[in-house]
């Protein structure tokens, strides 16, 4: 009973993807000035302006395939682009990066691998609904919509995105591809970051 419980748990893609991207992740986490205590609207540009630098590379990489998981990111953009005008920012002033073209990403990706990329574009949502709570008040009027999302909240989303990688990406191969694509879409945020308080990576 114990062994079966053992590679149900090895098996499940979520605990696979959350253990291969941990360091990443905290890593991520530890160097975003839009986390600090003094956040300001300065900050949540910067925020802003790397994630649309990241985002959009791999919106247009993902709508290349006929297959995929089936979630909309497009109106992501649409928050970012308003919150960026809002505080009179214009695109042309996202910072450039290296290797954000959208065919720096496989044209013969995976499935699973796609799942895995995916997987870190969704999280990125739980936090920052967790970011809204704490910045609403401080970088008020600014709606921040964004870091807002939904009515409903990311809960919801995150649990049908949840149902559906699990029924996607069930064999160890594909939990492998999975992970690598994760890793892979954190590792480019992560090339991509530039504290704007310092100018440093």
């Amino acid at each position: 009973m114990n062994r079966s419980t053992d590679v149900a748990s090895e098996a499940d893609p979520l605990s696979a993807l959350r253990a291969a991207t941990a360091t990443r992740h905290a890593a991520l986490d530890a160097g975003l000035p839009i986390g600090a205590p003094d956040a300001s609207l300065h900050d949540y540009t910067a925020h802003l302006a790397l994630l649309r630098t990241w985002l959009a590379p791999l919106h247009a990489w993902l709508a290349g395939f006929a297959d995929g998981p089936p979630f909309e990111h497009a109106t992501r953009l649409a928050r970012i682009d308003a919150d960026l005008a809002e505080a009179g920012h214009a695109l042309s002033t996202t910072p450039a990066g290296t290797g954000t073209d959208a065919a720096a990403w496989p044209a013969t990706a995976s499935l699973a691998y796609r799942w895995g990329v995916h997987y870190v574009i969704e999280g990125s949502q739980l936090g920052g609904a967790v970011l809204y709570e704490r910045l609403r008040e401080r970088l008020a009027p600014h709606g921040l919509r964004y870091l807002k999302g939904d009515d409903a909240g990311p809960g919801p989303r995150w649990r049908v995105f949840m149902q559906a990688l699990r029924a996607g990406v069930r064999t160890p191969g594909e939990i492998a591809d999975a992970c690598a694509g994760a890793c892979a879409a954190f590792d480019r945020i992560l090339e991509l970051r530039v504290d704007p308080r310092t100018g440093a990576p």
